[in-house]
């Protein structure tokens, strides 16, 4: 959930520097949390409640997008990916298992520190970089991920550019976020983050961005957004995706 820039990928070059994306103070608060990032029961509680609602998601748009075995479990053998803002590697390492070669960055150094230990200690060989994405060696990526990331940068629209550079001919990228709807600041920032659900000052409700926004954005970027996911939560089911997208969405963009 912290945030990195993009700008090529893949490759031995380095890309020249783009737009600043990160905040500084987002990536200092996410760092702070990095020590209980695979902690189910720490800070990082809701994530891991989120992240097989969002790996859902993403296996049917790999095996929908590249026609994969839906039976498969290397739907991404022979593939790169790219996991923008990947904390300690929540997505990451299910990506390694798809059989991706994975790629993480994030803006907070003590992250990724945690990433690279817990991959070790899994056997995942998954490449971990801290900063800016415009940093990474020049190149592009099969699957390019940012989950939860977009509302918080610095500048949504270079970050969106930035993200499609790093998208191959024929790519797939799916991002994630809140919904900037009252419903979305009652329950994810008043209530999550009062009652502890969500560490204070993760959501700022002024950053976050509507779908028709974010459709915008993609656009302006040569990239079409999907129709995007709701993901909900009642007590019957938790958190889950549905066709209901005012707390938060989940969505696929492919080149034009």
């Amino acid at each position: 959930m912290t945030s990195a820039t993009v700008t090529g990928e893949t490759g031995s070059a380095t890309s020249m520097p783009g737009p600043a994306t990160i905040r500084p103070e987002e990536a200092v608060h996410f760092g702070r949390l990095a020590a209980e990032w695979w902690d189910p029961a720490g800070s990082s509680a809701m994530l891991h409640r989120l992240n097989p609602v969002r790996l859902g998601f993403i296996r049917d748009a790999i095996d929908s997008h590249w026609h994969a075995d839906v039976k498969g479990r290397t739907p991404l053998a022979g593939k790169r990916a790219l996991d923008v803002g990947c904390g300690a590697g929540l997505l990451c390492e299910p990506l390694a298992r798809m059989g991706a070669a994975v790629t993480g960055v994030d803006a907070a150094a003590q992250n990724i520190a945690a990433a690279k230990i817990h991959a070790e200690g899994m056997g995942l060989e998954i490449a971990y970089h801290a900063g800016e994405l415009a940093s990474l060696p020049a190149g592009t990526f099969d699957l390019v991920t940012a989950m939860e990331v977009i509302e918080h940068v610095a500048d949504k629209a270079a970050f969106v550019r930035e993200l499609a550079a790093r998208l191959a001919p024929g790519g797939l990228m799916v991002l994630s976020t809140p919904n900037r709807t009252a419903a979305a600041r009652l329950l994810l920032v008043e209530g999550a983050e009062l009652i502890g659900q969500v560490p204070r000052g993760t959501h700022h409700w002024g950053d976050f961005i509507t779908p028709d926004e974010l459709d915008e954005l993609l656009a302006e970027a040569g990239l079409v957004m999907g129709s995007p996911r709701g993901i909900g939560w009642t007590a019957m089911k938790g958190l889950h995706l549905s066709a209901d997208k005012k707390l938060n969405y989940i969505v696929t963009a492919t080149r034009g």
